[in-house]
C-alpha cells in the first residue's frame, strides 16, 4: 500500500481543502500517515499570507526531501499560487499546484512519470484572478468538529492583500449544496461546523443568495452546532446578530478583522 503524509499551514479553509484532498487519497487506496515520518507522497498545502508562512512551508519541503529522497514531493496553495518560480527551485519537488488545479493532485500524482511544475518545467501556474469555478470541502479529521467551505476568493483588493491574487475572485456553494454537505458531516458523527472561506459574508452575491439566508436554513440541518468563523464588519449586519442571537445552533460569536 502507497503512503501519503499532508502538511498544511494557513487558514482554516486550507485544513479544510487539505482534508478533502487526503480523502481522495484514501479512497484510491493509499494510506495516510505522519509527515513527519516516511511517505511515498508528501503534500505540503502552503501559506502566503507572511513572510514566515513562507519560510515554514519552504522548511517543510526540505524537510520531507531529505527523510525520503524517492518520495513524490507535491507543493500546492497560495504560495505556490503566487511564487512557484522560486518552489521550482528546490530541488526535489516534483509537482507544483496552485489553487486552481490542487484538488486534480491525485490525477498529477498519479500519472507524472517525470517531475511536473504545472505539467511543464518553467515554475508557472495556471492564473485564478478571473476563476469562477467553486471547489466544495470539508474537514473529517476531528471526531467532533468539521471545517466547511461555503465561499472562496474575495473582490475587495485592498493594498496590503494579496488572497484575490493567490485564490482568486468571490464565489460560493449553494445553499442547497451546502445543506447536502451538511448531511454528510452529520453522517459520520460529528456535532460541530465551522463555516468558513475568504469573506464568507460575501456568500451567495453572485447567484442571488445571501449569507443571512443560510444562516437559517442551517437553522434546520442536522448538526448541532454551528460557527462563524470570520465575518468582514461592513458585511456584518444587524438582522445577522439578530438571528444568530436568537438561533438555537449558531454559537453567539462574532470573529471581526478589523485591519
Amino acid at each position: 500500500m502507497k503512503t501519503v503524509a499532508f502538511q498544511t499551514y494557513g487558514c482554516k479553509l486550507n485544513f479544510s481543502e487539505s482534508s478533502d484532498i487526503s480523502r481522495q487519497f484514501i479512497e484510491a487506496g493509499y494510506s495516510l500517515v505522519d509527515f513527519k515520518g516516511k511517505a511515498d507522497v508528501y503534500v505540503i498545502n502552503t501559506c502566503t499570507v507572511t513572510q514566515l508562512a513562507e519560510k515554514k512551508c519552504r522548511t517543510a519541503i526540505r524537510s520531507s526531501i531529505h527523510r525520503n529522497p524517492n518520495a513524490k514531493v507535491a507543493v500546492i496553495g497560495c504560495f505556490s499560487q503566487l511564487r512557484p518560480e522560486e518552489i521550482a527551485q528546490i530541488e526535489g519537488v516534483d509537482i507544483i499546484l496552485g489553487n486552481k488545479d490542487k484538488h486534480l493532485l491525485l490525477q498529477y500524482i498519479e500519472t507524472s512519470t517525470q517531475p511536473l511544475v504545472q505539467g511543464c518545467s518553467r515554475g508557472e501556474v495556471e492564473p485564478i484572478r478571473d476563476d469562477k469555478n467553486f471547489v466544495a470541502s470539508f474537514s473529517s479529521d476531528d471526531r467532533t468538529r468539521s471545517f466547511l467551505k461555503i465561499q472562496d476568493g474575495c473582490d475587495y483588493f485592498c493594498t496590503y492583500c494579496a488572497i484575490p491574487f493567490a485564490r482568486g475572485r468571490s464565489r460560493s456553494n449553494t445553499i442547497a449544496q451546502i445543506l447536502t454537505d451538511v448531511d454528510k458531516i452529520a453522517a459520520k458523527g460529528m456535532k460541530e461546523v465551522v463555516l468558513t472561506g475568504v469573506n464568507i459574508g460575501d456568500f451567495g452575491r453572485h447567484q442571488g443568495e445571501t449569507f443571512e439566508g443560510l444562516l437559517r436554513a442551517l437553522e434546520h440541518s442536522s448538526i448541532e452546532r454551528f460557527r462563524i468563523s470570520s465575518i468582514e464588519p461592513d458585511l456584518l449586519q444587524n438582522s445577522i446578530i439578530d438571528f444568530v442571537a436568537s438561533s438555537q445552533k449558531l454559537m453567539p460569536h462574532f470573529h471581526i478583522p478589523l485591519q
